[in-house]
């Protein structure tokens, strides 16, 4: 049996993916085949595609962590879906960015009926991030203040809503007019341009000049510096992101005593993530959490999604359609 995936066969840029026919993955021990309706593109494949993230994949592959879709066949053993069952992924096996995509038993999760696949797609990496970097490294409480950089953004979304059930004053910043009015819908008290020279003062102002207790960084190499001076006493910048090096002032830590806290979600403890699909799971069933889909491209057009994922301006998630 043949079906269609985006293949990679060299590192590079958005042209080294590739749409091909291929093979349909086998099932192994405690394996399910999942039929991709929706495939989330997220930036960490673009740095994988590139070769320079965290690790490198084996060439050739196909990319992609998170998808939706209906189950098409499981291997003897596994209990808790069946063909036939909606589900999102949470890391694949053969990749996401396919027609088919073959998972662990452990990566596969029921998805509610009012979740579409287009949101489903949307799901593990920006919730699974912004869930972890709020409670599970910066420990907020309710009470607290959290400021977050690319608040627009698929990540950014999700530390909103999550913000706002967890009982924080959010401010965010995004880069377009239209994203600043997304992140106000979806739960910013305040939302600032990060264009305007002038709008780390702003958000001092808002705080009446206290700072924020967490930040949630998106873009390391250009914000981490300027993020300690807006922090307040004994508060935590969480780095999500970062494409380049950065100069710190050490001083700006210790006057707060304050921390900087790196976070990549592949180095999640099991028992972590079996709280983050927990969390997820009562989330959409009530209505919390609400994946927001900016973009769907054909499958084919997987290229242009990873230009457009880096580009400024982000609003919502980018999904690949098969």
């Amino acid at each position: 049996m043949k079906m269609k995936a985006i293949r990679v066969r060299q590192f590079g840029g958005p042209e080294v993916l590739v749409l091909e026919e291929v093979d349909v993955p086998e099932l192994g021990e405690k394996q399910v085949l999942v039929r991709v309706h929706a495939a989330g593109v997220n930036p960490a494949d673009t740095y994988a595609r590139s070769g320079g993230g965290s690790a490198k994949p084996e060439l050739p592959y196909t990319p992609g962590s998170d998808a939706a879709g209906v189950v098409e066949a499981v291997s003897p053993g596994v209990l808790h879906v069946k063909p036939g069952d909606r589900v999102y992924t949470a890391r694949t096996i053969s990749g996401a960015y396919a027609e088919l995509a073959l998972a662990s038993a452990k990566q596969v999760h029921p998805l509610p009926e009012r979740v579409s696949f287009e949101q489903g797609a949307g799901l593990y990496v920006p919730y699974g991030t912004a869930y972890r970097a709020l409670r599970q490294i910066a420990h907020v409480r309710a009470g607290e203040s959290a400021l977050v950089h690319g608040a627009s953004g698929g990540v950014g979304i999700a530390a909103l809503q999550f913000g706002r059930a967890m009982g924080l004053t959010l401010l965010g910043t995004a880069g377009s007019e239209k994203g600043r009015e997304l992140a106000k819908r979806e739960g910013a008290h305040h939302v600032f341009d990060h264009h305007d020279p002038k709008y780390r003062d702003a958000i001092l102002a808002a705080t009446n000049g206290r700072g924020v207790d967490v930040i949630l960084e998106m873009l390391a190499d250009v914000n981490l510096g300027h993020d300690l001076q807006m922090l307040a006493p004994r508060g935590r910048v969480v780095v999500i992101g970062s494409r380049g090096d950065v100069t710190l002032t050490p001083r700006d830590l210790m006057t707060r005593d304050a921390s900087i806290h790196g976070m990549l979600l592949w180095n999640v403890p099991e028992v972590d993530e079996i709280e983050i699909h927990a969390v997820l799971a009562t989330g959409l069933e009530e209505g919390v959490l609400r994946p927001v889909v900016g973009k769907e491209l054909p499958l084919a057009e997987a290229a242009r999604a990873h230009r457009e994922i880096l580009e400024p301006g982000a609003y919502g998630k980018i999904v690949l359609i098969p």
